[in-house]
């Protein structure tokens, strides 16, 4: 009963910023709020709690799990003793590889028409929900499954004509869900070589990512509500599906590996500041701050840096989405480095934690929830270079809603975990 009361009160304050920060609060649809949380709740419950639609996504997650085996296996062909699970050898040839199957996956899929059926259907969900123009339903469900960089191309033709409210629906959909090609990446980093941990996380990234979508839209409406005529019919862009199966397959390929090198590039400039910083600090703590760090954390931080910075930071925030008090230092250094620096890095520590049993199992599930989506600073720059690119007329929208969509979409993540707390046993 008081997972349930906290999860409340974290969603109640997290639906307080967005009043605070909304640009029109007169305008805001409160019918929509509420229909918006009780499809989150009742969504959550389902995949969580009932069994036979719980069989069902977990038929999903374990197509999922066999696709990492398979990747797995491409990697050891291709890479030898250096891909194999539980190697000493590091993410570049464990987990990139996965990245870069998995977008192949996704054009095939695409090709096929398998994943303009599945989007269509959220797309229904969500507009039937919220009442929401075509495109923005569209490019919400596209982002649960193809990610921010790829979903405005399934509404390009509308993009110019989106209202300001449309695109920042938009924007922060993409900054609160995750694509699939790395979702097969987290399900790696986080179960490991175990078939049964994989899938037990599987279901959690995948409960998470699907609920994200409507939390997103409650936070983007409350921001900035809806004040034009907008239109309710849309159909899915066909562009660059493809000639053929084989093009397909190539064109996923070409763009999982572009996604790869870029995630493994920013990973080691991102990874190489915060060793550059931590000496610093390490060197200013040296002076008697490294021995307080450790007695005021009980050991769980062995001197004064930059994880224990975002701890210290971050942990009122672990509090709202209900963590124990014994974590939230634990929590708020994922939650710091998720935003400041990407998921990927906020993983991989999560990774750690949970491997050191540094954490109990609910403050590793709710964790898994809150770090579910692509809201980061360097997140911004993305959608601003990408949607610009095929929307040249709405750039300076896009630049005004950066800060506003990072922060819609922080939000979101962090009441799916509310939720996930709220319901885990």
């Amino acid at each position: 009963m008081i997972q349930i009361f906290r999860g409340l009160l974290g969603i109640l304050i997290l639906l307080a910023i967005c009043y605070l920060i909304s640009r029109n609060r007169k305008k805001i649809d409160w019918k929509m709020v509420g229909s918006g949380l009780v499809l989150q709740l009742v969504l959550a419950f389902c995949l969580i709690e009932v069994g036979w639609i719980r069989k069902i996504f977990e038929v999903v997650v374990r197509f999922f799990s066999v696709m990492i085996e398979a990747s797995q296996q491409s990697s050891q062909f291709l890479f030898g003793d250096l891909a194999k699970p539980g190697t000493p050898y590091g993410f570049a040839f464990l987990v990139l590889p996965t990245i870069i199957f998995f977008s192949a996956l996704s054009s095939v899929l695409y090709y096929f028409g398998i994943l303009q059926k599945v989007v269509g259907g959220f797309a229904w969900l969500m507009r039937k929900t919220f009442k929401l123009s075509g495109a923005e339903s569209l490019a919400t469900a596209a982002n649960v499954f193809i990610g921010q960089t790829e979903a405005p191309l399934v509404i390009k033709p509308y993009l110019e004509r989106m209202t300001r409210s449309e695109l920042l629906c938009l924007m922060v959909g993409g900054m609160a869900t995750i694509a699939g090609s790395v979702f097969g990446a987290y399900m790696g980093m986080l179960g490991g070589a175990d078939e049964a941990s994989r899938i037990y996380f599987g279901m959690h990234l995948l409960t998470a990512s699907i609920i994200s979508a409507p939390a997103a839209i409650i936070c983007a409406k409350m921001i900035y509500p809806e004040d034009q005529k907008v239109d309710n019919q849309v159909e899915i862009n066909q562009d660059e599906v493809g000639s053929n199966f084989l093009d397909a397959l190539s064109r996923g390929t070409t763009d999982g590996l572009k996604l790869a090198v870029n995630v493994g590039a920013m990973l080691l400039a991102f990874m190489a500041f915060v060793y550059l910083i931590n000496m610093g600090l390490n060197g200013i703590g040296s002076y008697g701050l490294n021995d307080w760090v450790v007695e005021f954390t009980n050991g769980s931080h062995k001197s004064f840096d930059l994880q224990f910075i975002f701890g210290i930071l971050f942990a009122p925030i672990a509090w709202i989405i209900g963590i124990d008090v014994n974590y939230i230092t634990s929590i708020g250094q994922l939650l710091g480095e998720k935003t400041i620096l990407n998921e990927f890095v906020a993983y991989l520590s999560l990774g750690e934690m949970k491997t050191a049993g540094i954490l109990d199992q609910r403050s590793i599930v709710i964790a898994t929830y809150a770090l579910c989506g692509f809201s980061n600073f360097a997140s911004i720059g993305i959608q601003i270079g990408g949607i610009s690119a095929i929307a040249p007329g709405q750039r300076n929208n896009l630049t005004a809603f950066g800060l506003l969509a990072l922060i819609g979409g922080t939000l979101a993540c962090l009441m799916t975990a509310c939720i996930a707390g709220a319901l885990y046993r």
